[in-house]
């Protein structure tokens, strides 16, 4: 299915005092991107516009204190339940029955909790690279490491996180990685803000344990990457995703690729054909010429 050239429209919501920055492209039954902690709304799909060309109306927001929206009231505020009550504003000003959650890492746990608090809402799910484990992180390596980010970021700004920054990812992808994550950061108007979140986000609870996704019904695509190009999002945890929920497919890219999360013309195929397979009526409210 094909149509005209998408219009975009940017739009604002008001969250209980913080202000949202984001934009639609088409007028299609709403696929809602959720980006990832350091990421603005472009990241998700990485600016493809596949699927509003296809049909779907693509709406993606920036998260309090990244990108063009505003901070939240308080450095503690950025903890999953206000990111949920984030997400909730949104839905609500979209006036839709139910949307379709499309999230990376952060964004893919926020959706994951208010797929769980409102089930009805949702027609499906994407869950891009996940890696929350069902419990917040405490005292490891990892935790340590985003503290320092946050620290570099809040001391000397982008040049700040980046002398932090040492990907652990193998050669063939580091000079690729590092120039992705600096242009990542050159979105944001707020670096304190951001780095406030950074501080926040990796300790905070989405959901009480894994065993929540076993009663989660709604359907559900897991994107995966494997350990060597993204160890930050562990397979193990994607796989895990997916042995749970009840009606979920896995997608892992081959091994010595690419991650699919990194591909944004494929990753929205991929979310198109899991669509009309697994919600085909809700899919067949698609625009067209």
């Amino acid at each position: 299915m094909m149509t005209a050239e998408p219009e975009l429209r940017h739009f604002e919501v008001d969250a209980g005092g913080v202000r949202l920055s984001g934009e639609r492209l088409g007028e299609g039954p709403p696929v809602v991107l959720l980006h990832g902690l350091t990421a603005t709304r472009w990241y998700v799909v990485l600016g493809s516009k596949l699927l509003a060309r296809h049909g779907f109306g693509l709406v993606s927001y920036d998260a309090r204190g990244h990108g063009e929206s505003s901070p939240a009231p308080s450095p503690e505020a950025y903890e999953y339940r206000d990111l949920v009550e984030d997400l909730c504003a949104l839905v609500d000003r979209l006036g839709a029955e139910q949307v379709v959650l499309a999230g990376n890492s952060m964004g893919a746990h926020t959706a994951m909790a208010y797929a769980l608090q409102f089930p009805e809402r949702v027609a499906a799910l994407v869950q891009i690279t996940p890696s929350y484990h069902g419990r917040p992180r405490e005292g490891d390596e990892e935790l340590e490491r985003w503290r320092r980010l946050a620290d570099g970021l809040a001391r000397g700004g982008v040049d700040g996180f980046m002398e932090a920054y040492t990907p652990s990812v193998p050669e063939l992808w580091r000079d690729t990685v590092c120039k992705v994550a600096r242009q990542r950061l050159e979105r944001h108007r707020d670096p304190r803000a951001l780095a406030d979140a950074l501080r926040v986000v990796p300790t905070s609870l989405a959901f009480e344990g894994m065993d929540e996704l076993d009663g989660m019904y709604v359907p559900t695509l897991v994107i995966g990457s494997r350990d060597e190009a993204d160890p930050g999002h562990p397979l193990a945890v994607a796989r895990e995703y997916a042995e749970r929920l009840p009606d979920s497919e896995l997608l892992v890219e081959e091994e010595g690729k690419s991650p699919l999360a990194w591909q944004g013309a494929q990753l929205s195929r991929a979310i198109e054909k899991f669509l009309v397979a697994k919600v085909p009526e809700w899919a067949k409210r698609r625009t067209s010429t």
